[in-house]
């Protein structure tokens, strides 16, 4: 996301139980293909955003935690479900939200897609353009 609006971008969950805010623009952004994801939203792809937890905001509701993997602990609504953040042991202070779920998605320009080994044949051909990762990069620059 280029320049942040006054007060930052909102966002929340598909019944409105959840609402939150992000004060800075995501760091990074990236297709995820892996098969947590893809189990754990019942999608083929989820497109991740990256910032400092300290610059999330929540203005209603608390999210439910459920521990994903031995590393991992995604963040849901309790109430419909909506797959919010996802934290990882390997970036403590960090946090992923999922870009679907702010109230302007097409804010957050991905650059790249990771475990790409687990990529649906179906999703080949979604942005060509951005380079494959087989993990996590540290960094997309």
């Amino acid at each position: 996301m280029s320049g942040e609006p006054e007060g930052g971008r909102q966002g929340g969950c598909l019944c409105g139980a959840i609402r939150y805010r992000i004060r800075v623009a995501p760091a990074d952004a990236a297709f995820c293909h892996c098969r947590i994801c893809q189990r754990s939203s019942g999608a083929p792809v989820l497109l991740w955003a990256s910032l400092p937890e300290a610059d999330l905001e929540i203005l209603r509701g608390a999210p439910e935690i459920f521990a994903s993997s031995p590393e991992g602990r995604r963040l849901f609504c309790g109430a419909c479900g909506t797959q919010l953040f996802f934290r990882h042991a390997r970036w403590p202070g960090q946090l992923d939200l999922t870009a679907a779920s702010l109230d302007d998605p097409d804010a957050i320009r991905p650059r790249g897609h990771i475990h790409v080994g687990a990529r649906r044949a179906c999703m080949e051909g979604l942005a060509p353009d951005l380079p494959d990762f087989d993990d996590e990069p540290e960094s997309f620059a």
